[in-house]
């Protein structure tokens, strides 16, 4: 792993990834450093994901923010924050949609038909081709962090228990006068978010040292990014950083992220609790703590949300 391209975020190669060969490995602990240090990391995934197919996925994401406002918010669900988002206004250039169960062939068609009941094929199995590549990046993340921490015992059962949301999202430049804040500082729910974009820059994170950076994607990566599930999962070790999106220029931006979630109670191991670090979270129900952000009146200020939600 190099600390290439970019100062404060380290770039991993996925090749190095695929080789890693457990705890001991050098690779598997540098990924565990930039996650408990940055918060996030790049993937680099050349010849994985072709110029091509990265064109197409992002010409289809153009075309699905293209239909009529009708049709868009019939993207509902259940879940807080996991169907159509816009039309906010303290987030004028912001809309998004998602879609539940992204890696799977039922939860990519269910979607697509309610967007385009005719059918759209071509569409279907773009996302579901890029969902399921991406979730493989998730999984081999995670499975590695779980190595490093000991604890890879428990990894085959957590991954039963794996949800994808794949969420699409399309920022508009601002016009005269107008915010620039595309999303406001947050951290992210999820236990883990991929996230990927057009040629349009945008997205800003903060170092532990309160600085806000600029996100400059070399060719072919994905950012890799930590949630406060993975925060509160490994005891406070796990760094869930917070990150914006700030709006320049004239171009419209479009970013894809694969959002993890857990269906259920996630556990604290017992294994990374000691006396050098004392127990700082309870188990928690993960769509509860999407519940229970939706419902905070202190939903866009810069506090511990996890902690309050299940903090010892």
């Amino acid at each position: 792993m190099g600390f290439l391209g970019q100062p404060n975020i380290p770039v991993v190669d996925i090749i190095d990834m695929k080789k890693s060969t457990g705890s001991g490995d050098l690779v598997c602990s540098e990924v565990r450093h930039a996650l408990e240090e940055y918060g996030c990391f790049f993937v680099l995934c050349d010849g994985i994901i072709t110029e091509e197919v990265n064109r197409e996925v992002f010409d289809g994401i153009e075309t699905l923010f293209d239909l009529p406002m009708e049709t868009k918010i019939k993207n509902t669900s259940d879940k807080a924050y996991h169907g159509y988002i816009g039309q906010l206004p303290f987030l004028p250039l912001l809309e998004s949609m998602g879609i539940e169960h992204a890696a799977t062939v039922h939860g990519v068609h269910s979607f697509t038909n309610i967007m385009w009941p005719y059918g759209n094929d071509v569409f279907c199995k773009m996302i579901q081709f890029y969902a399921k590549l991406v979730s493989e990046i998730e999984e081999t993340v995670r499975k590695m962090v779980f190595e490093s921490y000991g604890v890879k015992k428990y990894h085959e059962s957590y991954n039963e228990s794996v949800t994808y949301l794949l969420r699409v999202m399309k920022y508009r430049p601002p016009n005269m006068n107008e915010t620039k804040m595309g999303s406001v500082s947050h951290t992210d729910k999820t236990f883990i978010s991929i996230l990927s974009q057009n040629q349009v820059k945008g997205l800003e994170v903060k170092t532990k040292d309160n600085n806000w950076i600029p996100v400059n994607y070399p060719p072919s990566s994905f950012l890799v990014m930590a949630g406060d599930a993975f925060k509160a999962w490994s005891n406070d070790r796990v760094h869930s950083p917070y990150h914006r999106v700030v709006m320049e220029g004239h171009d419209f931006r479009y970013s894809i992220g694969l959002f993890t979630f857990h269906k259920g109670i996630i556990a604290i191991p017992e294994e990374l609790v000691d006396d050098a670090h004392p127990r700082k979270f309870n188990s928690f129900n993960h769509f509860g703590y999407l519940d229970f952000y939706d419902k905070d009146s202190m939903f866009d200020q810069e506090y511990s949300h996890v902690k309050s939600f299940c903090g010892v």
